[in-house]
């Protein structure tokens, strides 16, 4: 289990004396157990895993800012804590796959303009399940596509 894990993850990085480690992993612990409430049981491994995905979102949002603000050291702390967490996601989709999946979804929904994007995204995103995959990358390939239809 992915929450297992990450118990055993802090107590290494307290005993390694690694702070960035540990804080991003006590994040991590923290935001497991406010989903954990929320939804009013413990969680499996796929619960984790988005949880996970959502904070590394968080952290990909963070660094767009600071880095448009002039603040490199803190863009540089959020990519630190981007790696930690990575190690919980499963691998990162190919490309190929990616682009595959997003021509399948635009055969089986039969869409032929932007107005059926959702559709599409829907379609796509049910085929990478199970894979880290950037929704925002998925989006602007699906875009790319309709447009050229």
């Amino acid at each position: 289990m992915i929450v297992d894990d990450v118990n055993a993850a802090i107590a290494d990085a307290m005993r390694k004396q690694e702070p960035l480690r540990l804080g991003a992993l006590r994040m991590l612990k923290a935001a497991f157990m406010n989903r954990e409430v929320e939804r009013g049981h413990a969680l499996d491994d796929s619960d984790a895993r988005q949880v996970v995905a959502s904070l590394v979102k968080q952290r990909k949002d963070s660094i767009e800012q600071f880095t448009k603000g002039g603040r490199q050291d803190l863009a540089d702390k959020e990519a630190a804590e981007i790696r930690v967490l990575e190690s919980y996601l499963p691998p990162a989709a190919d490309p190929a796959v990616i682009d595959r999946a997003v021509a399948e979804a635009i055969a089986e929904t039969g869409a032929t303009s932007s107005k059926d994007m959702g559709r599409v995204m829907k379609a796509a995103m049910a085929k990478l399940a199970g894979q880290t995959v950037d929704g925002k990358a998925v989006n602007e390939l699906v875009r790319r596509k309709l447009s050229a239809v």
